[in-house]
């Protein structure tokens, strides 16, 4: 779920300006999985642009502020996250907290890396969200940590109805500044692409396992 319309809507822009994400429906990307796709999201790009990324944290911290209320910690997922969520949590004058995808096999063997306290409330900072397992599983870490997730938020989320189903089952509230569908109205209102590229792109968004380069 996006935060609001006009948020959706910049971020995507911003995302496209710098190719932090690329739309390329006519010689599309192969993915680790195999999966062919006419777009490919790099969040991490954001940090190396200063007001995007800083319109980035001040999007993300206020919309925590209004939605979530008190918070006491922000923990990001490792690794794409860690960068934007040590922003948001210096915005906010917050602890920050990353959690690692499993435990280190050696020294502490921590999973969870920086401070926090039984029962207190943290809200989860994401880059991307695609089937939001790695996401969930950072969840279930902290929950195990005997603390309160108030909630997700990511930059963007490819909108894959697997996604939403993972959270709904694990009952995690996610919030994006942007989605796909945003996206591509974006990208169509000014002419990043047509409407037969939308219409390639769309298909995709609905079976991307099966889907096959028009």
């Amino acid at each position: 779920m996006i935060f609001d319309k006009e948020t959706a809507k910049q971020t995507a822009e911003v995302l496209l300006q710098i190719n932090a994400i690329k739309l390329q429906p006519n010689d599309p990307f192969t993915w680790a999985s195999g999966w062919k796709s006419p777009i490919y999201c790099d969040n991490r790009i954001v940090l190396s642009f200063p007001p995007i990324r800083n319109y980035i944290r001040e999007s993300m911290a206020k919309h925590i502020e209004a939605h979530y209320g008190k918070v006491d910690v922000i923990a990001g997922v490792a690794t794409g996250a860690i960068g934007i969520g040590i922003l948001v949590a210096e915005y906010l004058g917050l602890p920050f907290i990353y959690v690692r995808p499993e435990a280190k096999s050696h020294g502490r063997q921590n999973q969870i890396e920086g401070f926090i306290e039984s029962g207190q409330n943290v809200v989860v900072i994401e880059d991307l969200i695609s089937t939001g397992k790695s996401s969930l599983n950072a969840v279930k870490a902290l929950k195990e940590a005997n603390v309160k997730v108030k909630g997700m938020v990511a930059i963007f989320s490819y909108g894959f109805e697997v996604a939403s189903k993972n959270f709904e089952t694990a009952k995690v509230e996610l919030h994006t500044l942007s989605n796909y569908e945003n996206l591509l109205e974006q990208a169509l209102d000014t002419k990043y692409i047509n409407a037969k590229e939308q219409e390639v792109l769309s298909l995709w968004n609905n079976n991307p396992s099966e889907w096959n380069a028009i």
